[in-house]
């Protein structure tokens, strides 16, 4: 079982590079802590077939840029929810649970998003200074989180 992390931005996007950028410290962590059972999931936006990364999972991250974060960082839960993505290519966390609900017929893995506060998204521009120091508060706290990937745990650290 375990959980799975997505990061998810266009790299070529300035700050949206966010959410990638995190993943990448994740995966680099993980790599030291086999006993550890955390997917990975990276791409440029989510999309349905993401659903299907939520099967046999505990627990579901998603890591996103964000320019309207008011901190460094915001951790809250995802719901399954349907909205407006439906009708594009990009789905929202709540829109990936909600397909995985309609196609497994069950309860997705308790999910939340990590979303790290972005402020240029230029095509071409590289992480602002502010996004920098963004994504180490963000890395710290994600480093918890993968600590103890359990629901409870992650539940008690929600801001």
């Amino acid at each position: 079982m375990g959980a799975v992390l997505f990061g998810y931005g266009n790299p070529s996007r300035g700050d949206d590079a966010l959410g990638p950028r995190l993943l990448e410290r994740a995966e680099a962590w993980l790599a030291e802590h086999p006993e550890l059972d955390v997917a990975t999931v990276a791409d440029f936006q989510l999309q349905i077939e993401h659903a299907l990364d939520l099967k046999g999972r505990d627990l579901a991250l998603f890591l996103d840029a964000d320019a309207a974060c008011p901190g460094s960082f915001a951790f809250r839960p995802a719901r399954p929810a349907r909205d407006d993505s439906y009708t594009t290519h990009e789905l929202s966390p709540g829109a990936v649970l909600q397909v995985f609900q309609q196609v497994e017929g069950a309860a997705p893995p308790p999910a939340y998003i990590l979303s790290v506060r972005g402020e240029r998204f230029d095509l071409g521009e590289p992480l602002s200074p502010g996004a920098e120091a963004h994504l180490e508060a963000a890395w710290g706290f994600l480093q918890g989180l993968l600590e103890d990937p359990r629901p409870a745990r992650w539940t008690s650290r929600l801001t």
